[in-house]
């Protein structure tokens, strides 16, 4: 069997003062029908992005909701996670398609895994393209087949998707962040629409006072009574850490004690990580306050928290993102945020009201010197962004739409419970 994933229990009632009540009555509705179902997420990593972050907190609270729900990763090699991330960066724009060689590694890989596992569940939830063929290998499966996609397919390379979809339409369901991520493509399946969510009560977005948070940082060598610019992400071009530093360059013009920390992590699913790692390091040119940190640093999710918190600015500079939960995080935090306006960040951030909206470094420079001339008016702002993400962004909502969709894929009851629909191409 493939690694299962030890998640820890979740309960429900610990989130009853955070979710309106009205929800958590829907939750219980909507769980009642589903007592006992077998769910399956199948993912290719257990750490080093959102999707793992997602699962930690979905999975038990699937438990606890009553659902017989467990998480697996695939198994591979360097050779099939170069392959995948070759599709991750096609299906997000890039020219760069697969050639005969990674094609078969990849579906080689997929059959290994498939063998793996055991076609006795009610749900099965793959998550992002990595063991999106594992599915070719059931073709008599009784299981509802879920494909949920955490990237932004507007404008894939064809011919990767092309690839891909002979396997996609065999799924019963399609779920993506946004609307305008669904390809135009014949063959997909009914297709859903619904964001991912944040945990509040994990360790990375638990409150935390300003005080232990600047003790952490400060353990980094960072000087704590100046200011500091914090981007958490991958180390990945989408990501943009470069024009990060470009941003700051241009805050320190203005704010010369300004500092930059760049908080990654490395996963194992990701071999570009390590070269833009180093490229980031070189970049950077030895300025000795700018700080780039990881996993490998000892940076975990308190860590990232104490970041955060303590930053005058959070910033994420994205150039292409599938969603951005690091927004989410930052002004669950209530802290001023300055964004790349792309993607799943644009409904996070009301720019101007509960954030900034940039589409370049000299942009991010601007945002960054305003929070830092009026951090009393930026706080206001950021106020008001924790409220949003209250309201739509936090794990029990996110819980809820599975359980929506569960429901009606079976065909039971989801009257006043609704999940917006894409119709097939």
């Amino acid at each position: 069997m493939l690694q299962l994933i030890n998640v820890g229990n979740k309960s429900l009632l610990d989130y009853g003062t955070i979710a309106t009540r009205g929800l958590m009555e829907e939750i219980r509705r909507l769980a009642a029908q589903l007592e006992g179902k077998r769910v399956l997420h199948l993912s290719a990593t257990a750490f080093g992005g959102g999707v793992a972050e997602i699962l930690y907190a979905l999975v038990p609270l699937m438990r606890d909701a009553g659902l017989d729900a467990e998480w697996r990763i695939i198994r591979g090699a360097d050779e099939f996670f170069g392959a995948t991330k070759t599709i991750h960066n096609a299906l997000q724009g890039s020219p760069q398609g697969l050639t005969a060689e990674q094609k078969e590694v990849y579906r080689r890989y997929n059959e290994e895994n498939a063998h793996e596992l055991e076609d006795e569940y009610d749900f099965v939830i793959v998550h992002d393209p990595q063991p999106a063929y594992v599915i070719e290998h059931f073709p008599s499966s009784q299981a509802r087949w879920i494909w949920r996609c955490h990237i932004d397919l507007s404008a894939p390379n064809q011919s990767v998707l092309d690839f891909l979809l002979p396997a996609l339409g065999r799924y019963d369901a399609a779920i993506f962040h946004m609307n305008e991520y669904v390809p135009a493509a014949p063959g997909l399946p009914p297709s859903y629409i619904w964001p991912p969510a944040i945990d509040p009560l994990t360790p990375k977005n638990m409150a935390l006072s300003p005080e232990d948070a600047a003790y952490i940082v400060d353990q980094f060598g960072i000087d704590v009574e100046r200011p500091l610019l914090t981007q958490v992400s991958r180390f990945d071009p989408w990501k943009d850490p470069l024009g990060v530093i470009d941003a700051y360059r241009e805050v320190k013009k203005r704010f010369p004690t300004v500092q930059l920390a760049l908080v990654g992590s490395m996963a194992h699913d990701d071999p570009e990580g390590w070269d833009f790692y180093n490229q980031t390091v070189s970049y950077a040119a030895g300025d000795p306050d700018i700080y780039i940190l990881s996993n490998l640093n000892n940076v975990g999710s308190v860590e990232v928290n104490a970041f955060q918190v303590h930053a005058a600015a959070v910033i994420q500079k994205s150039i292409r993102e599938g969603f951005g939960l690091t927004v989410s995080e930052a002004l669950w935090k209530a802290r001023p945020t300055v964004a790349g306006r792309v993607g799943g960040i644009v409904d996070q951030i009301q720019h101007g009201e509960t954030g900034w909206l940039v589409g370049s470094s000299i942009e991010c420079a601007a945002a960054c010197v305003e929070a830092l001339q009026s951090p009393a008016d930026a706080r206001r702002r950021a106020l008001g962004g924790k409220e949003f993400v209250r309201r739509h962004y936090l794990t029990p909502r996110l819980l809820r739409d599975w359980l929506v969709l569960f429901n009606r894929l079976l065909g039971n009851d989801t009257e006043g419970a609704e999940i917006a629909t894409v119709a097939a191409a």
